[in-house]
């Protein structure tokens, strides 16, 4: 047996003293006590806003797209930019998760499963936007390319609003298959220490007779990266393409080469935000600290403060070249329609938002504020959700011609609808806190004997001492408490 020795100064990716059993108690227990108070109480208020936006969308389909305050210019409205937002969210999971497996980024551990989750629920609710936007929904199998009766009627392959179907159903799989793929270790380890009869039923069928052998270990690394190697262009084409809903247009403001980086760019900087509160809120409510520590608070931070000026950078870059192409429309848009103007609000909220707020993550003790990180999160998120409807209805309100100008404002089907999908996200986060582990244990054991807080003390301690007597002084009793091989895991 070998020790993979690593610097001690780098900090710990669990904080106390851990073994493989105590790792193991402190992740699955909470899924088998009964939840508290606050769970039913969030719950609840989720339920309740799920059926108003179930209320909202059963009105808009029955009286139709009208009942929207969509007027002459915006054709889009509050409905896609709630769309391009939800997508965006829905990027820092499977980006945590693969991009970082394949660079082999150990803090990625403690926050991967919730943040892959997260994932699977924004694309969800994204994926309802642009289907209600059809307003007959009963005709939205004709988006489906596939022999028909119709004749020459067929879907328009250059339509990048078809390449959206396509990119984010493909992304939804993949992300869907990475993480159920991930659980099925931890699944078996809830499997075997189940009480009644059915939990030990549909454990063991969701954990598909996983043993924990070194063969179910090596497929199960296989297919993880075999996943990471896919949803990597994933994460870079599917927000691509929804830029290319814009880019590929000709309205002022819309048709220009950067929305495809600087949409990516976005995409992490919210995915990331969301990230944070909710795992600030997990962590707490769960008693998790010790595993979801600063260090990974950090990591995010300084993620969303590179990302947020990367999007800074690109607002600035659209600004100087509606300046610099000198076409007045393109001018007008930026300066007077966007900046100045009516909505102008809107882009100044957007730009303290998303560019001057993140810059306080320069700063080491900032970034490692559990407090100032969670309403920069939640602040970033707003910016980010301003930056949509800036890009969308204020490039829309302000016509060619000045009479057929309007002015925005979203009607209560429309507000419905959006906090529906709040319901319908938190909905499935209480559920999934609830019967699924909320941090992969199979995961944190793999990187405990390298970067645990007792094992790296330890290292200092036994300096000098081989391998084998460094284990001894250390926890003998790991051995006995381990679950499903994760000790042949951890050393493989």
């Amino acid at each position: 047996m070998h020790l993979k020795y690593e610097s001690t100064l780098r900090e710990p990716l669990v904080d106390g003293e851990k073994n493989y059993h105590q790792v193991t108690e402190d992740i699955i227990s909470p899924i088998e006590a009964k939840p508290g108070k606050l769970w039913y109480v969030g719950f609840f208020i989720s339920l309740l806003l799920l059926a108003f936006g179930a209320f909202s969308v059963t009105w808009e389909v029955y009286y139709g797209t009208g009942v929207w305050n969509l007027n002459k210019t915006i054709g889009w409205g509050w409905d896609i930019t709630n769309f391009v937002w939800w997508v965006g969210i829905g990027h820092a999971g499977t980006l945590i998760s693969a991009i970082l497996l394949l660079f082999r980024q150990g803090w990625r551990t403690g926050v991967n499963r919730a943040a892959e989750a997260m994932t699977i629920f924004a694309v969800m609710c994204a994926g309802q936007f642009p289907i209600f936007h059809m307003g007959r929904v009963w005709m939205a199998f004709f988006v489906l390319p596939y022999p028909n009766t119709r004749g020459p009627l067929w879907v328009n392959f250059n339509s990048p609003l078809l390449w959206d179907v396509f990119a984010i159903s493909t992304y939804f799989t993949v992300s869907l298959l990475f993480w159920y793929s991930g659980l099925i270790p931890d699944f078996a380890t809830v499997r075997d220490r189940a009480k009644t009869k059915l939990r030990k039923l549909l454990y063991g069928i969701a954990s598909f007779g996983w043993t924990g052998s070194t063969k179910h270990w090596q497929r199960h690394e296989a297919l993880s990266l075999v996943l990471a190697g896919l949803s990597t262009p994933l994460v870079l084409s599917v927000h691509t393409i929804v830029s290319f809903d814009f880019a590929t247009s000709v309205i002022p403001g819309w048709h220009t080469t950067i929305f495809p980086p600087y949409f990516v760019a976005g995409a992490i900087f919210s995915g990331f935000a969301m990230v944070q509160t909710l795992l600030i809120i997990v962590r707490k409510v769960l008693n998790l600290e010790e595993y979801i520590t600063m260090g990974h608070m950090e990591a995010m931070n300084k993620v969303i403060v590179l990302t947020g000026s990367v999007v800074g950078c690109a607002y600035l870059t659209e600004l100087f070249m509606a300046w610099y192409a000198a076409v007045p429309y393109e001018f007008d848009t930026f300066y007077k329609f966007r900046a100045a103007g009516p909505l102008g609000w809107s882009y100044w909220i957007m730009m303290t938002c998303n560019v001057i707020t993140p810059q306080v993550f320069w700063f080491r003790k900032m970034r490692r504020n559990v407090a100032v990180t969670f309403v920069m999160s939640i602040i970033v998120n707003i910016g980010m959700w301003f930056e949509r409807f800036v890009i969308i209805c204020t490039s829309l309100y302000r016509d060619y011609l000045p009479s057929s100008w309007g002015y925005y404002r979203p009607s209560w089907p429309e507000v419905g609808f959006y906090m529906g999908t709040f319901g319908l996200f938190f909905t499935c986060f209480f559920l999934f806190a609830k019967y699924f582990p909320v941090i992969a244990v199979a995961e944190i054991k793999s990187i405990l004997k390298t970067s645990g807080e007792n094992y790296k003390r330890g290292m200092e301690q036994y300096e000098g001492q081989s391998a084998e007597q460094f284990e001894k002084g250390l926890h003998h009793d790991d051995h006995h408490h381990d679950t499903h091989g994760a000790v042949a895991h951890a050393h493989n």
